[in-house]
């Protein structure tokens, strides 16, 4: 799946309806379906250089949050991670964690010859040590989830944060931008890195292709700032909206969150 944000600000430039009606619940598997889609043979990216600058911007953003050359730094459904390696470079060790067989397949040939990588399925992770991971990243994975399918997730990523760990959640959508910031987020990118004309071309061939079935049919789910807050908190995390998105939409979030301190202590209940 990809998790590096795959721009699906392309295909709500072709949604019809309002803003309101792209919030959905989904079906129970909501995330296989577009596990699916991202395990075959897709164009979501308008060429091989709005790909690259795209994969490149997002590394850029996780080394910002990476604060020891020895931290374990898991990427959560990562997608194809092209340039995992400059992350793997200020870390001790990154855990890349794909759903995507295929996907998962390409990153164990990438990066097999870099001993700092490790390349995991999401079942791994259900196994994997609890609290020895130092940052988690999940980038723009949650649209594709159900509300259940980001909760069973966060309670992953709970147990396998240290205690003094951070957990980095980026590029989620607000249910109050519409679709023209999100395409002009793209054309301004496309602009500033000279790849205007094939993502003129990538919004038309976008609105052909089955990305923009799929994303009709099951939708991207959406959360204002207050209701990601509340989730996290309900997930037993402390967060906070940070400064600015991972990746080059200034108008998605990402938030920051911490482990919430146990102020009630063992055995008790709401302080008493």
């Amino acid at each position: 799946m990809d998790g590096h944000g795959a721009p699906d600000h392309l295909t709500q430039f072709f949604q019809a309806g309002s803003v309101a009606g792209t919030r959905f619940t989904g079906r129970l598997r909501q995330m296989d379906e577009w596990i699916d889609y991202y395990d075959s043979t897709h164009t979501i990216y308008a060429s091989k250089l709005h790909r690259d600058l795209h994969f490149h911007l997002i590394a850029r953003d996780i080394v910002g949050y990476i604060s020891s050359p020895d931290a374990v730094v898991l990427d959560y459904a990562c997608g194809e991670a092209l340039f995992a390696a400059k992350v793997a470079d200020a870390c001790g060790k990154l855990i890349l964690a794909e759903p995507a067989p295929g996907v998962r397949g390409r990153l164990i040939a990438r990066f097999a010859p870099n001993t700092k990588i490790r390349v995991r399925s999401l079942d791994d992770l259900r196994q994997s040590i609890e609290k020895s991971v130092d940052l988690v990243v999940m980038n723009s994975v949650a649209q594709y989830m159900t509300p259940g399918e980001l909760d069973a997730a966060f309670a992953v990523i709970k147990r396998l944060l240290k205690p003094a760990g951070r957990f980095v959640l980026g590029d989620i959508l607000r249910p109050e931008v519409g679709m023209g910031r999100d395409v002009v987020a793209l054309l301004r990118f496309a602009l500033k890195h000279g790849f205007l004309k094939d993502a003129l071309i990538g919004l038309i061939s976008t609105a052909l292709s089955d990305y923009r079935q799929l994303r009709t049919r099951v939708g991207l789910q959406r959360y204002s700032e207050r209701e990601m807050i509340a989730k996290l908190a309900a997930a037993g995390f402390t967060a906070s909206r940070a400064h600015s998105n991972i990746g080059h939409n200034p108008w998605r979030m990402t938030f920051v969150a911490r482990h919430a301190l146990n102020l009630a202590g063992p055995g008790k209940v709401g302080g008493r």
